[in-house]
């Protein structure tokens, strides 16, 4: 995308009381998204609460248990993408002392998680978590300098 040209991310907030910077999530989800090959018309990330991220869940995948990142594909018009990412930042903030980081560290390790799931990253298995893993830390030490 050229530099002067709108971003075709959007980041919406919906927790209360916690927030990442609009500008560097935007700038962290293209840079995820061009690094992996994704053509897309739209990205939206949402950054929500615990309810909200546990409520789609259950709704929409039928899993009744709270978790850290949702995925969505809504439509793949030829070969680009539009999908939206909801983050639980009531659960990074949580989870990151347990791993030893900010919050704002692991919010943004979860948008890139989504971002991967996106980009048709799996985590099924051992060996795909661990290879996920391995890009969440690149992107983020690239990319994330909150």
């Amino acid at each position: 995308m050229a530099e002067d040209a709108p971003s075709r991310v959007s980041v919406w907030h919906s927790a209360p009381g916690r927030a990442l910077p609009n500008a560097a999530v935007t700038r962290l989800a293209e840079a995820v998204l061009k690094a992996e090959g994704v053509e897309y018309l739209y990205v939206g990330v949402v950054l929500s609460r615990r309810d909200e991220v546990h409520r789609m869940n259950r709704e929409f995948l039928e899993h009744d248990y709270p978790t850290d990142v949702l995925s969505f594909r809504i439509s793949d018009e030829g070969d680009a993408l539009e999908g939206e990412v909801y983050v639980d930042l009531d659960m990074a903030a949580e989870r990151a002392p347990e791993f030893g980081t900010r919050f704002s560290h692991e919010a943004a390790r979860y948008v890139v998680h989504g971002l991967l799931h996106l980009a048709g990253h799996d985590d099924a298995q051992p060996e795909q978590r661990e290879h996920m893993r391995e890009l969440e830390n690149r992107y983020l030490e690239r990319f994330w300098p909150v």
